[in-house]
């Protein structure tokens, strides 16, 4: 167990650039704000490798070493070096408009071209995410709730994933159906047919080409992003599922942090959904007494991946280790175990059907 009171915040901030190069002046009246100059970035690094892999790996002609030594390098690149980035740039810039109006139709740009490359169907993450998960803050209404599962429970997760891959998007197009939401019905269903087709009629082309370029990544996408769902929402207070410091769960000083956009600040992204991504830590600072007053679990020096694994192998005593006590609640970590587990319990039904109501 940590003291909060001994702890210094080093996730990042913003400090504006007081020496801007020529390009980053250039590239700064494309973007809305000067903040997400690191996402432009991104998007060009991503832009100038992954594509050129995925065309390279559809040429006919490439002899077999060529193609497997690209096969690999797009799946390096792909998987460990830019889907976590890319991915919550994605979930940021569905919650802030990246671009200008002036250039609107770059923001077409990321969930049509290059999120597809890394299995994120066009709008279904916009879809699910800002037009479900928000609006029902993993309460019962909620497709890819956790409150019916146990959470320290690989067989419940593996229920829980089960699912979300199979029936996913039809429970979600149920959703819109029930609150009569066509735009996000027809976005969310036509990005899932658009890029099944696509990678059938591919597959006729080249099938293992398609296999490393589109379907591994979807596979690959949509296990992680249920992992990190399940762990953002494991820990919950049934007395008061609908309360967002008690139904979500903060990560700080992680390095996960620096590599993906303070992604770590579950709670207050929940709180306000809008913030931007460098506003997290002193916002996080500024209302630690909520957090306090709400016995909110925070954790240090760890992040969504770590807290799924200690839960799937029953190690509370990692997670106790983590654990940030915002002012002298537990008098050990015996003390926060017992917390913990009180909150990883499956959600009797009949307090989801009085959180629905």
């Amino acid at each position: 167990m940590k003291q909060f009171s001994t702890i210094s915040i080093t996730d990042p901030t913003y400090t504006p650039n007081l020496a801007p190069t020529r390009l980053d002046r250039f590239l700064l009246q494309f973007i809305r704000d000067p903040r997400d100059l690191p996402f432009v970035y991104l998007t060009l690094k991503i832009s100038l490798t992954l594509p050129v892999l995925a065309i390279l790996l559809y040429v006919p002609w490439i002899p077999n070493w060529a193609w497997g030594t690209a096969a690999a390098l797009y799946l390096v690149l792909n998987n460990f070096i830019f889907k976590g980035p890319f991915g919550l740039m994605l979930h940021c810039t569905s919650h802030r408009t990246f671009f200008k109006k002036d250039f609107q139709i770059l923001n077409h740009y990321l969930p049509w071209v290059l999120g597809p490359l890394f299995g994120q169907t066009p709008e279904t993450y916009y879809s699910h995410h800002i037009g479900m998960h928000h609006p029902e803050n993993n309460l019962p209404d909620d497709e890819s709730s956790t409150m019916g599962y146990q959470r320290d429970s690989i067989k419940s997760f593996g229920v829980y994933l089960g699912l979300f891959f199979f029936t996913g998007v039809y429970n979600l197009a149920r959703y819109f159906v029930r609150k009569n939401r066509k735009k996000l019905l027809i976005r969310s269903v036509r990005g899932e047919l658009i890029f099944i087709f696509m990678c059938i009629g591919l597959s006729f082309v080249n099938f293992w080409a398609t296999f490393v370029v589109f379907i591994l990544p979807f596979v690959i996408s949509r296990i992680i992003m249920m992992v990190g769902n399940f762990a953002q929402h494991a820990f919950i207070d049934a007395e008061d599922p609908g309360n967002e410091y008690r139904n979500s769960i903060t990560c700080i000083n992680t390095k996960y942090n620096h590599k993906c956009w303070n992604d770590g600040y579950h709670i207050s992204h929940h709180i306000k959904p809008n913030m931007h991504w460098t506003e997290h830590p002193t916002y996080f600072l500024k209302t630690i007494h909520e957090y306090h007053s709400n016995d909110a679990i925070i954790f240090a020096n760890i992040h969504f991946l770590h807290v799924f694994a200690y839960l799937m192998t029953k190690r509370y005593d990692l997670l106790a280790k983590h654990f940030v006590d915002t002012g002298n609640r537990f008098a050990n970590d015996e003390e926060v175990i017992i917390f913990l587990k009180s909150r990883t319990q499956r959600i009797p039904e009949a307090a989801m059907q009085a959180a629905a109501a």
